[in-house]
């Protein structure tokens, strides 16, 4: 059995952050990384859009530099997954996957969301050299190139209209004769000259060299197997918030993500707060996810001092 005052899970930009705030002031917060430590930023290189790095920084650097200013602070940061939750109790239960359990005063949730990926070998073999979860992050290293964009919900809408205003052209690559998203995007995704939708396909293969990505192998739906040269690859088919082990427990929205009080990291048990694309299906950025740490602390702060 271990016990602290403040428990923070996920070892991504928001984890980090919480720690780094609860560190300075004075509360000794214990860390889990968690199964991916440094969250989704470790799946892309370079990041060119997190400020005070005017020619980009490498994702593990960010990472491993919040991590250690955290660690510099006296965050007690260890590796290890939460595989059960008990907030029906006060201090707080949860258990890891080492078996240690930790009890806890106040809980910081900040295990973030997964991508989903369509399952192939070649989509891992080429993840981060061409095959990305995120166009805000890793669009513009396509300027002005060719990428393909899988799926047919906003997700993927959102995904194709962004990178259409970088790249010369813009496959969606969609299995149905129709689009899931709202009206509003697929009349968005529609007026785009550069977007072209290849209807009733799907992906079987990745096609790479050493370099990265180079094409996409397509299956359509009358049997035709058909390749597409490009540059890119975005899963557009939404992303997985890792809340399983607070079902029940707390107040997730219809996709399974934590609910929040707006404006603030308060969730729907008093003394837990949640930080980072756990509660955000909205931005997914590294830098709202920090922020989010930050304010996760000071809500935590406050809350012990009352």
């Amino acid at each position: 059995m271990s016990q602290t005052r403040c428990l923070i899970l996920g070892g991504g930009p928001a984890g980090y952050t919480a720690a780094i705030y609860a560190s300075r002031a004075g509360l000794a917060p214990v860390l889990y990384e968690g199964m991916e430590p440094g969250g989704q930023l470790t799946t892309t290189t370079v990041v060119e859009n997190y400020p005070g790095f005017s020619s980009g920084v490498d994702a593990n650097t960010l990472v491993g530099e919040m991590r250690a200013q955290a660690a510099s602070f006296g965050a007690d940061i260890r590796r290890g997954t939460a595989v059960k939750a008990e907030l029906g109790v006060r201090p707080f239960r949860i258990s890891i996957d080492d078996g240690t359990v930790v009890e806890s005063e106040v809980l910081i949730i900040a295990t973030g969301a997964t991508a989903r990926y369509l399952g192939l070998p070649s989509e891992q073999k080429f993840r981060g050299l061409g095959v990305s979860a995120c166009a805000t992050c890793d669009g513009f290293f396509y300027r002005k190139k060719r990428v393909a964009v899988v799926g047919g919900g906003d997700s993927a809408c959102e995904e194709a209209s962004y990178l259409s205003g970088l790249c010369s052209k813009v496959y969606m690559i969609v299995r149905r004769d129709v689009l899931r998203a709202s009206k509003a995007m697929q009349q968005k995704v529609m007026s785009r000259e550069n977007i072209e939708i290849l209807w009733n396909c799907n992906t079987q293969e990745v096609l790479g060299d050493a370099s990265g990505v180079t094409g996409v192998r397509l299956l359509r739906k009358d049997g035709e197997v058909f390749d597409i040269e490009v540059d890119g690859f975005f899963l557009g088919i939404g992303h997985h918030p890792n809340t399983e082990i607070f079902e029940g427990q707390l107040k997730l929205d219809e996709n399974g993500y934590i609910v929040t009080v707006p404006g603030t990291s308060l969730t729907s048990v008093e003394g837990v707060f949640a930080a980072g694309d756990v509660q955000d299906p909205r931005y997914r950025q590294a830098i709202t996810a920090a922020a989010s740490g930050c304010k996760a602390a000071l809500d935590v702060e406050k809350y012990l001092a009352q």
